[in-house]
């Protein structure tokens, strides 16, 4: 067997190690690269070279940049792994560190690892994965292959090597008939690989059943994604044990609020309340209360409660339920703020002017006791915001009061707008689902009334006020903390919005929207514009993604210096974490500026930064899952919707009701031959002229649902104009391509 070539960090890791500049031939001998492979040393030198990495020198000898090595350079980071093999480790605070497939070795997609770097260019940081620190997850979902006695899964996700060898099938305790060919499944990794080249070995574990059955594909999405509903016996026990010793409260180092009504404010359907507020009217203008519910007194850091909700690090939603962060004996009970009940919290008192400027705050433990469970509608109601909403009795006897709120919100939030927060309102899907099936019964736009806006936006309001004052707060005190930062967007992104714009009619200055206030005087212009929702998911796509870190660099969509989450720790684990730094300083001790609590802390903000992106993927596929079943039984239908992409596989119409993404492949456009044009903007009739553009209108004919891919297909119903000279003009094989393409699909779709 011919030994394979050295990695890029093995040749630069030999270069490095030699004083002086080695010839080819010396790199060679010394990373025993055999003469049939001397050819592909020549070409990985010449492409480090090229990239920065090393220096070639006179008579075909190289030596390291000094820069490239940075020697000593490491740190813990997130695997992320490409399909095609290559990985990026992802730590707050530092590089994405690009990780060439021979450079992970046995690591797999989601393990927290050690990442080296061992080269920097202008292509960015490349590094090898020199510890696994963490494993992630062993169960992986997939489907089950087998072949005479050998027995494989293959893993649905393919960022994850595979497959997955299965040993001792027999005696697994599933019964023979269960174990076919094709089924879902799960599996438990009992050897994790060694090196890049092996495979993961593992057990059956669960038989799920049918490919395409919902509750199966629901399965396979919270396993790929590592998230499992059911808490640990050991965390359910300590979330008893911590609600038995702390159900007697004592005022002892707290501030008594219990004279001060702060009611809830939430959804009807709310199962844990984790805020609360109240606003005075003072001589000089307002004093606010922002009480949050005290979480981190009975999650204990290094405990069992807090290893969990570290590894979920927040609560995902789902149509039909929620998967809670923390067990419900604290998230539904002690740690939630219902109402006549003692309740430990962490409050922000605000002192602010007329102007709603703050002159003074203060953060304190306290003992409060929440006058009133209201919602949004009742409060909405009550205001005279909104006439639909049902009334609420408690909130009409706090009218007065919760005017004086409103009157504050409106005012902050003024302020807000006028210094360059972004103000983005992009539809989202809401599921309406059968109480006794689970079905989706409707799928419609996530829409809110202008009157319940409002009374969200009261809530919202007094939420980043206390978020953006704590950050300052800890801030000034320099202590580390895990902020919500929000980079500048990328220029060249922005560059592709103002072509976007330019052919859709709107002129976009790219020097203006990289400054807030330039952003949101676009988004103010856009008000009214036939094709806003268009450009503004456009927008959204140039923006980067917010992210925990715990090196501050503002928030741009806020158009704040300073942020952090702080007002949600029953469902979000960074909160807990900053509750946990608030309270220590509280109780005068010195902050833990020892490079082991740094790194903890960074990798914290990692993690929460990974398992955000995962609960936001689960809840999109789930959501996408129900859209497809909804649409099974609509096939054939047609509903009238606008262009929302255009890309290489087809053009993505979402319908205006129900609220559905259909893909149109480009033959099912009309009856032409379509291609994209040269700003992939439309696709456009080769014979015809007819151009489909992003933001039309188009009538849509469903023709069929693939359950596996979560996809609706449909086909679009051209003006009636375009019959006429062109249907003779096809070619005589494109209606047979496109029948046996749809017959396929159908009978894929069906399994």
């Amino acid at each position: 067997m011919t030994r394979p070539l050295p990695s890029r960090g093995d040749v630069v890791r030999c270069l490095s190690d030699s004083p002086r500049a080695l010839h080819a031939r010396e790199v060679a001998t010394r990373c025993g690269v055999p003469e049939a492979k001397y050819s592909d040393l020549l070409e990985l030198l010449d492409q480090l070279t090229f990239d920065g990495a090393v220096r070639r020198m006179p008579g075909n000898r190289f030596k390291a940049k000094p820069e490239a090595l940075a020697a000593g350079s490491s740190w813990e980071g997130m695997l992320s792994v490409n399909p095609r093999g290559f990985g990026f480790v992802t730590a707050a605070g530092q590089d994405d560190v690009y990780v060439a497939p021979d450079g992970i070795g046995g690591a797999l997609h989601g393990d927290r690892v050690r990442v080296s770097v061992i080269s920097r260019s202008s292509r960015g940081v490349e590094g090898r994965i020199e510890e696994i620190v963490t494993r992630r997850s062993t169960r992986v979902a997939g489907v089950l292959r087998r072949s005479g006695k050998s027995c494989w899964l293959e893993p649905d996700d393919t960022r994850l090597r595979g497959p997955i060898v299965l040993q001792r099938l027999r005696g697994s305790g599933h019964a023979a008939g269960d174990v076919r060919d094709g089924v879902a499944a799960i599996v438990d990794i009992t050897r994790f690989p060694q090196f890049h080249d092996e495979l993961p070995e593992g057990r059956l574990l669960a038989v799920l059943g049918a490919p395409g059955d919902p509750k199966v594909e629901v399965a396979k999405i919270l396993v790929r994604e590592q998230v499992e509903e059911e808490h640990p016996e050991e965390v359910l026990a300590e979330a008893e044990r911590m609600a038995a010793r702390l159900r007697r409260l004592s005022l002892e180092g707290r501030t008594d609020l219990r004279h001060v009504p702060l009611p809830t404010i939430d959804p009807e359907d709310a199962r844990d309340h984790d805020d609360a507020l109240w606003v005075e009217r003072t001589k000089d203008g307002y004093t606010a209360y922002v009480a949050i519910a005290d979480v981190a007194e009975y999650v204990q850091e290094g405990e069992p409660l807090d290893v969990e909700a570290r590894r979920r690090g927040c609560t995902i939603y789902l149509p039909d339920r929620a998967i809670p962060m923390l067990p419900s004996a604290l998230a539904a009970d002690l740690c939630s703020l219902v109402p006549e009940r003692d309740r430990y919290c962490l409050c922000v008192i605000v002192q602010l002017d007329r102007q709603a400027r703050v002159r003074d705050f203060e953060v304190v433990e306290g003992v409060m006791r929440s006058a009133a469970m209201l919602t949004y509608g009742g409060v909405a109601r009550a205001l005279g915001f909104d006439p639909e909403s049902p009334q609420s009795a408690q909130a009409e006897a706090m009218k007065e009061d919760l005017q004086v709120l409103d009157e504050l919100a409106r005012k902050l939030r003024k302020a807000r707008m006028d210094r360059g927060a972004l103000d983005l309102d992009l539809p989202e899907a809401r599921v309406h689902v059968d109480e006794n099936t689970g079905a989706p019964v409707y799928v419609t736009r996530r829409a809110v009334r202008p009157g319940m806006r409002r009374a969200y936006s009261m809530v919202e309001e007094l939420m980043l006020l206390a978020n953006e004052l704590v950050a300052r707060w800890l801030t000034s005190r320099r202590v580390p903390a895990i902020y919500r930062v929000h980079g500048t967007p990328d220029e060249q992104k922005l560059e592709r919005l103002a072509e976007v714009g330019e052919q859709l009619g709107v002129r976009i200055d790219v020097d203006r929207l990289l400054q807030p206030k330039g952003l949101a005087r676009f988004l103010k212009r856009l008000e009214g514009h036939p094709k806003k929702q268009v450009i503004e998911t456009l927008l959204l796509r140039s923006l980067k993604q917010a992210v925990y870190d715990i090196v501050n660099i503002g928030h741009f969509g806020l158009a704040s210096d300073h942020y952090l989450h702080f007002t949600s720790p029953i469902r979000r684990y960074p909160d807990l974490r900053v509750h946990r730094q608030v309270k220590a300083l509280l109780r005068g001790a010195k902050p833990d500026l020892s490079k082991q609590a740094v790194e903890d802390l960074r990798m914290a903000a990692t993690e929460s930064s990974a398992r955000e992106r995962a609960a936001m993927d689960v809840e999109r596929e789930v959501v996408d899952l129900y859209r497809a079943l909804y649409m099974r039984d609509h096939v054939g239908e047609t509903f009238e919707g606008r262009v929302a992409a255009v890309t290489s596989g087809g053009l993505y119409v979402t319908l205006d009701e129900p609220f559905v993404d259909v893909l149109l492949r480009y033959e099912a456009l009309g009856p032409d031959r379509y291609e994209v044009s040269d700003d992939e903007l439309s696709a456009v009739g080769v014979r015809s002229g007819d151009k489909v553009t992003l933001g039309d209108r188009v009538l849509v004919e469903i023709e069929d649902v693939a359950i596996l891919r979560r996809t609706v297909y449909g086909r679009r119903i051209p003006p009636e104009h375009m019959d006429e000279g062109v249907e003779e003009q096809r070619p005589p094989r494109r209606r047979a391509t496109r029948l046996s393409r749809e017959g396929i699909h159908t009978s894929a779709a069906s399994a």
